[in-house]
């Protein structure tokens, strides 16, 4: 395949297609308000995106509790005080032409006390002094999700994408090193996985045929084994209970270390499973047209890009102007970002990411 692919329309299997391959990785960007409500500068971030050429645009982490937050000033969806913000943002992505979705959150035992978070392990044995939340808690954490999702179609979005990534909750639960629960959420794989399954079949239900899910897994960390994630994604494409798959990677070229996949890509493990209508994409350097390019021959549909389009908020338009595009060598002094669009508040937060921001700079 060509650059020219990238610009191919995708069907998914609710709702409408996608414009074109280009999906925005959803950013923290710590720009809300501190009660989760969209501020002015989330809008205009949005209103920048929405005229970037992307085919679908994830907002960054949102919180399905307000207890569940990692982050400060971290976007919320768990109030109806929230659809006023969230309805703009929807209506400014729509009005750019892309389909939009919300990225649904909760930090599970990464929950931040100190804004309000309340830790909520799976197992008692993973912060000293806290007990794993119980089976009514999961239930009522996992009913946050489906209410979330209906929020989020209230405000007009198509969409939404489930956070399982990162040892957040639905990953954490994933993972034999953080679970170690005798109900039925712990124990065998299935019993590990059925927190996410009912949060997919529960938004499903919810929100009806033509609602769009995406589902983010990452596999490195905490505890999460890779043979199983492919046993549990092979499942979920089988029955295709999303649209779509988003694999938060580190680098997207990486390699398996160790096991049975060991020597390939980790990309592969998951492009090779049989997806019927479930369309797949990753994130992970992608910073050039001719890297996006290279994935759709790698087997997947779309390519999620994250850190070059804090860089050129239009990387899609880039990239049809100049086959050859290439982003911006990191790091970058604050004020290049500033030009750019971005709030005082995303340039703070992109300086605690190494090497991103120029020491020193302004």
């Amino acid at each position: 395949m060509s650059v020219s692919d990238l610009f191919k329309p995708l069907t998914l299997l609710h709702g409408p297609a996608m414009r074109n391959r280009f999906m925005l990785a959803p950013l923290t960007s710590q720009q809300s308000e501190y009660d989760g409500t969209a501020s002015e500068f989330d809008q205009y971030w949005m209103e920048q995106l929405a005229q970037s050429g992307y085919g679908l645009i994830q907002t960054s982490a949102s919180t399905v509790e307000a207890g569940g937050i990692a982050f400060e000033r971290q976007l919320g969806i768990h109030s109806d005080n929230h659809l006023s913000g969230l309805t703009k943002m929807a209506s400014a992505i729509r009005d750019g032409g892309a389909l939009s979705a919300v990225q649904l959150h909760h930090a599970g035992h990464r929950a931040k006390p100190s804004i309000g978070g309340i830790p909520a392990p799976a197992s008692s044995k993973t912060i000293e002094g806290i007990k794993a939340i119980t089976t009514e808690e999961v239930e009522r954490i996992r009913d946050s999700f489906i209410a979330a999702a209906k929020r989020a179609q209230i405000a007009g979005f198509d969409g939404i994408s489930v956070h399982g990534a990162f040892g957040w909750i639905l990953s954490e639960f994933m993972s034999p090193n953080l679970n170690d629960r005798t109900d039925k959420y712990g124990g065998s794989l299935e019993n590990r996985a059925r927190f996410t399954i009912e949060v997919i079949e529960g938004i499903r239900k919810a929100c009806g045929p033509d609602f769009q899910i995406g589902w983010r897994l990452s596999i490195e960390r905490y505890g999460l084994l890779l043979e199983e994630l492919r046993e549990v994604t092979a499942d979920i494409f089988d029955r295709e209970l999303i649209d779509y798959l988003d694999l938060a990677l580190w680098d997207s070229a990486q390699i398996v270390r160790e096991g049975t996949f060991k020597g390939k890509t980790m990309l592969s493990v998951f492009t090779e499973i049989p997806r019927k209508g479930v369309r797949l994409g990753a994130a992970g350097k992608i910073m050039s047209a001719q890297r996006a390019g290279e994935l759709l021959d790698e087997g997947c549909d779309f390519v999620l890009i994250a850190r070059a389009a804090i860089l050129q908020r239009d990387f899609p338009l880039q990239v049809q102007a100049n086959p050859m595009y290439d982003s911006p060598q990191l790091p970058v002094m604050a004020d290049y970002l500033r030009q750019g669009g971005l709030s005082e508040r995303f340039i703070e937060t992109m300086r605690g990411w190494q090497t991103f921001v120029k020491a020193g700079s302004l």
